[in-house]
């Protein structure tokens, strides 16, 4: 072998170069032809797709769709509710990444509506042209599941640097991505999509779509129909490709009866939706060749987006409905049902039963109003009574009146009995333990006196209200649980009490039947796995519209999607609700000031002035009892009366106090004085690092000011450990300080427990990110702790100017230094000083060398992260914090 190796080189050596270099071309020129064989022939080896062509250059004569081949998908992984394709697995987190034209487009804004709607995670990025990519990974996890272009020509011509980070990381972490293309007056009427081999069609006119019953992503979406007329706009486009990567989605014909002259005389069905396999480049794509605005995109939106993501972020084939029929025996005279209603309700209700298992309409009450209509209403009344076994029922107030309006619990408890009589006299049944309050009043803003009345009369269990936390928009509204009554969220459906012919429905008939259609009341149903439905007595008369509507809706979603209806009474449906959403469970207050609508249903006792304007969040041994006391010291300032659990601390943002509600809470102020110089403040010194104090305090005080104190986050840690030693804590009396800090993962419980009051509130950089996502930096005022110690009256002058308060005390002539207890106290007359209590002040041992050595490499970065978020915040970095600083260069 060596021997054979030895004359090839003096061959080669006797070879003249050039031909030499004639060789080596002939080498790569063989190598290039086997590389492409492989690369692309083999590949290109399944039957190519015959995408947007028919007759004899594609589908068979006797079908318009081309058939798919399975076998051209990306591995499949069978998923619990229908087959797809696991692209992201668990390396990606559950983010959709959406890139729009701008803040306000529209297209951009209904994608992230559909996306809130499912409660799917997003974030938004402007499309970057020449710009940089938002970051991808973290470390080696993807930050995103699926990319979303609002034009999909931003994705295309990417710069190469972006667009390949974009696309590497899509085939690395098995991202997909969806693009749509709208046409314009610029737009060229036939172009190639840059760098793929696929040809756009645009501007066109389109008819009669219909849904590929072979296209591999439909879920929800059920095929096998044609919706008959033409597509709205005539700005549509349609793809064409030979390559076996691409098959159609949705196919519809031209209006015009000339074809695209490349597609052939023989084009009949032009994809307007496509999905990419991914055969091309890797990346599983869907294309649209249009916006949102068609209700049948929106529809397979919802499919794609689920597909792209193996089922991650997907709805579930399950939907619950519920009919409610407000203000029974309420409705004017001419408005009520006459017998040959209550006739039509009974056989509608069969009806719906054959398409929605226990379909049962739920009608509710007020006794006072029984027979107040003419004499064929009164006979419709007692047709209704007769079947009183055939629906579900349930009580609003005898009277119909609103509950906020009422003080006193027995007033409220004496109407609810009046109904309850009435109920008993007619065999209503009784034990439904559901209630709907006319108006929505006293549900949300919460009306405790409602509530109780509510469970001491009916033993209600569950209620609901379009209210929470507001009305509009309606995909944000939820469910939540109060004083042990279920919230569900209500929906309207496009009925009201004035709607009640047909043809005189506002805006036209056609309005309505657009509703239904694949319009708001359609995607209701569909991105809503419960949905409770708010109509009314006068929509069940004359016109009977509430029949019309729902016996058309449930057809229409039977028609077009897979969805599985169902009714369940409405305790289940609550118990289905939280169990399908049970982050849901704890309520978020609102301030009932901040929406019109909440303030007209919210008792006229009640005031927001009542609410506090500063809040003192701590953290825990820094000064906030001490700044607690000189805060007071100021005319303008009052702080909250003491709890008798907590002192001078309310806790009300991060624990069980919250869940009493905003009435337990305001009880906590005195009434507004009518004077401009009201300014309420409450101290609670563990709000700094818990982890829903912050978004809760936003939400019921979101122009209220914030004040931290921040100590060296070792100091603050060891002050902690003497402070449970000194409250005889057998924890920190069995471990030292330096046991505790050092403590592993693997030690006992509440060694750990105390590791972490001890070491996790000096995360200062991650908590105050934490304020700062709900509150503007404008709002937050960060204090020196050791400047309050040292100089507290400059640092009061600080406090006087951030609250922009009218009066301006001088804080040097009312506080002095205590020399006994070793900080500075309230002077008064005659030289007399009034200081915090004995458990304020302490002298311990100086910590030990080596905690200390290991308190600084501990909080190192987390100081850094301090300093940066400060200077971001536009605030002076604390004396002891530059001194830290200095240690770690």
């Amino acid at each position: 072998m060596l021997g054979c190796v030895t004359r090839l080189r003096r061959l080669v050596r006797l070879l003249p170069l050039q031909t030499s270099l004639l060789l080596l071309f002939l080498f790569c020129t063989v190598s290039v032809f086997i590389f492409s064989y492989f690369l692309y022939g083999v590949k290109r080896e399944p039957e190519p797709s015959t995408l947007g062509l028919s007759g004899p250059e594609g589908a068979s004569a006797d079908s318009d769709y081309p058939r798919v081949n399975p076998s051209r998908l990306l591995p499949v992984r069978s998923i619990p509710g229908g087959p797809g394709v696991d692209l992201g697995g668990t390396r990606t987190d559950p983010v959709v990444l959406v890139f729009v034209e701008s803040q306000y487009s529209q297209l951009g804004q209904e994608i992230v509506a559909i996306l809130e709607s499912g409660r799917f995670k997003y974030r938004t990025e402007i499309s970057p042209g020449k710009g940089d990519m938002p970051t991808l990974t973290d470390k080696e996890r993807g930050r995103f599941t699926l990319v979303i272009y609002e034009n999909i020509l931003k994705y295309v011509n990417l710069d190469a640097w972006n667009r390949e980070l974009l696309d590497k990381y899509c085939v690395e972490y098995g991202v997909g991505i969806i693009g749509f293309f709208k046409a314009n007056e610029n737009s060229l009427l036939s172009a190639q999509l840059k760098g793929f081999p696929l040809f756009l069609h645009s501007n066109l006119g389109l008819k009669d779509c219909t849904v590929n019953p072979k296209s591999p992503l439909l879920f929800i979406t059920r095929a096998g129909q044609t919706l008959p007329g033409p597509l709205p706009g005539d700005d549509w486009t349609v793809f064409q490709s030979n390559h076996s990567t691409y098959e159609p989605v949705l196919m519809a014909k031209t209006q015009s009866a000339e074809s695209v002259a490349s597609l052939g005389q023989n084009a009949a069905m032009l994809p307007s939706v496509v999905q990419d396999l991914g055969l091309h480049d890797g990346i599983q794509r869907v294309l649209f060749g249009n916006n949102l605005s068609f209700w049948l995109h929106k529809l397979v939106f919802v499919d794609a987006v689920a597909f792209l993501t193996g089922k991650r972020l997907s709805l579930s084939l399950e939907r619950y409905i519920l009919v409610d029929i407000d203000d029974i025996f309420v409705g004017k005279e001419g408005t009520r049902m006459k017998v040959p209603d209550v006739k039509a309700l009974l056989e509608t209700q069969r009806e719906l039963r054959t398409h929605v298992p226990n379909f049962t309409f739920n009608l509710g009450f007020s006794g006072k109003f029984f027979h107040a209509g003419s004499d064929e209403e009164d006979l419709g009344d007692d047709l209704l009574l007769s079947h009183v076994k055939d629906f579900w029922w349930f009580p609003h107030m005898w009277s119909h009146m609103q509950p906020h309006l009422f003080h006193n619990q027995s007033v409220l408890a004496e109407q609810m009995l009046l109904n309850k009589k009435f109920a008993m006299d007619h065999g209503i049944p009784t034990n439904m333990g559901y209630a709907v309050a006319p108006h929505h009043s006293g549900v949300y803003p919460v009306h405790m006196q409602l509530y109780d009345a509510w469970k001491k009369v009916w033993g209600i269990k569950v209620t609901s209200t379009e209210e929470y936390p507001h009305l509009k928009p309606a995909r944000f509204r939820r469910g939540f649980i109060h004083s042990g009554i279920s919230v569900l969220p209500r929906q309207t459906c496009g009925l009201f009490t004035h709607t009640i012919f047909y043809k005189d429905y506002p805006g036209s008939p056609n309005e309505l039947d657009k509703l239904i259609n694949g319009g708001e009341l359609f995607l209701t149903v569909l991105l809503n796995p419960i949905s409770i439905f708010m109509t009314h007595l006068s929509n069940y008369g004359n016109d009977r519209l509430g029949l019309y509507t729902f016996k058309s809706l449930v057809m229409f979603v039977k028609t077009w999607t897979n969805l599985k209806m169902q009714t369940l009474p409405p305790i289940q449906l609550a118990q289905k609700y939280f169990s399908l959403f049970p982050s849901e469970r704890d309520p978020l207050w609102q301030d009932p000031c901040e929406d019109k609508r909440h303030k007209d249903i919210w008792s006229k006792e009640k005031t927001c002035d009542r609410f506090p304007k500063l809040l003192v969040i701590g953290p825990q041994k820094t000064g906030t009892t001490a700044l607690y006391l000189f805060l007071g010291m100021h005319p303008d300032l009052t702080s909250n009366y003491p709890s008798k659990e907590t002192f001078e601390e309310i806790q009300f943002f991060n624990g069980h106090n919250y869940h009493r509600g905003i009435d337990w809470y305001m009880e906590y102020f005195p009434l507004p004085s009518n004077t401009s110089s009201d300014y309420y403040f409450e101290k609670s010194a563990n709000y700094f690092d818990s982890e829903v104090a912050a978004q809760r305090a936003a939400a019921l005080l979101p122009k209220a000011k914030i004040i931290t104190i921040l100590i060296n986050p070792a100091d603050r840690a060891y002050s902690w450990y003497q402070h449970q030693r000194a409250h005889d804590d057998h924890v920190a009396l069995r471990y030292s300080f330096h046991e505790v800090i050092t403590a592993a993962r693997d030690a006992p419980i509440k060694l750990r427990v105390l590791q972490n009051r001890c070491l996790v509130p000096g995360w200062y950089a991650v908590h105050l990110d934490r304020w700062l996502n709900h509150y503007h930096s404008s709002q937050l005022l960060v204090l020196d702790g050791q400047m309050l110690k040292t100089e507290p009256a400059s640092v009061m002058d600080k406090i006087q100017k951030f609250l922009g308060l009218p009066n301006v005390i001088n804080y040097h002539k009312i506080l002095a230094f205590d020399p006994k207890k070793g900080f500075w106290c309230q002077l008064l007359e005659g030289g007399k000083t009034k200081c915090l209590g004995k458990s304020k002040g302490r002298r311990y041992p100086d910590m030990d060398l080596e905690s200390q050595e290991f308190l600084r490499e501990y909080y190192r970065d987390h100081n850094i992260e301090l300093s940066k978020l400060l200077y971001r915040m536009g605030q002076p970095l604390p004396s002891w914090l530059r001194e830290e600083l200095v240690h770690t260069r």
